[in-house]
């Protein structure tokens, strides 16, 4: 594996209010699932927490980091707007303190201390893109104070696609992935076994292909798709 791939989400319940954290680490050999909570916090605390973690697991990496989040906060923070808060003492443009500070801090010193190039990409959420799935909904449990098994173990039999989603970018653009994977989800199918089933959200179907080798699974945008997808697996539903 060429670079370590780092998803991430946060999120809270009032904002200010119950919130929680998730990240996705996969270094090419073994990926692990983080995430926590706070009784207290906002959704953007949250998400800069899910990114700081993220880059505490990989400071020992030699390869490159790309970091992908839904956040475009996290990404214009980190890779714009604190050089003019260095620059202005942490000082807004209209003089007050910079909110989060000490996470903005921390977060720094992480990308500094990797050693190797840290890319922040965006991803726009609830757009079916696997890994943004997985860490906002391990976030949302966390926030919600359900408890979340979390994967640790060989990528090799990890059940998502933590590959590249297509068409984003980086730098805090906002950019829809382009495939025609993208839009409104009609419906996830899975199938196990040789048998399919469909699920009306990722979470249900994450769970059923969860850790099962030869385990597929997609997204259908429309009753048309989730039948070219059946015919595709030779499948059909249960």
């Amino acid at each position: 594996m060429d670079r370590i791939i780092i998803f991430t989400d946060g999120a809270a319940k009032g904002n200010p209010g119950p919130g929680g954290w998730g990240t996705i680490v996969n270094d090419g050999a073994v990926v692990a699932e983080l995430g926590g909570a706070s009784p207290r916090t906002t959704n953007n605390r949250m998400e800069m927490e899910a990114a700081i973690r993220g880059l505490e697991r990989v400071q020992a990496a030699n390869a490159p980091i790309a970091i992908y989040t839904d956040s475009t906060y996290l990404i214009q923070g980190i890779t714009q707007w604190i050089h003019g808060w260095r620059r202005k003492g942490w000082k807004t443009a209209a003089g007050d303190d910079v909110l989060n500070r000490d996470l903005w801090e921390r977060l720094a010193d992480l990308v500094r201390g990797a050693g190797t190039p840290v890319t922040w990409t965006y991803v726009r959420g609830h757009t079916g893109v696997p890994g943004n799935e997985r860490v906002d909904e391990i976030a949302s449990e966390m926030a919600l104070g359900r408890p979340v098994d979390l994967f640790r173990g060989p990528a090799a039999t990890y059940p998502i696609d933590l590959g590249a989603p297509p068409g984003v970018s980086g730098g805090g653009a906002k950019s829809r992935p382009k495939s025609g994977n993208s839009g409104k989800a009609y419906s996830y199918l899975s199938m196990v076994g040789g048998v399919a089933e469909r699920h009306q959200t990722w979470s249900e179907c994450e769970r059923r292909v969860r850790g099962v080798s030869g385990a597929r699974f997609k997204k259908a945008l429309s009753p048309t798709d989730e039948a070219k997808i059946l015919a595709e697996w030779g499948a059909r539903l249960k």
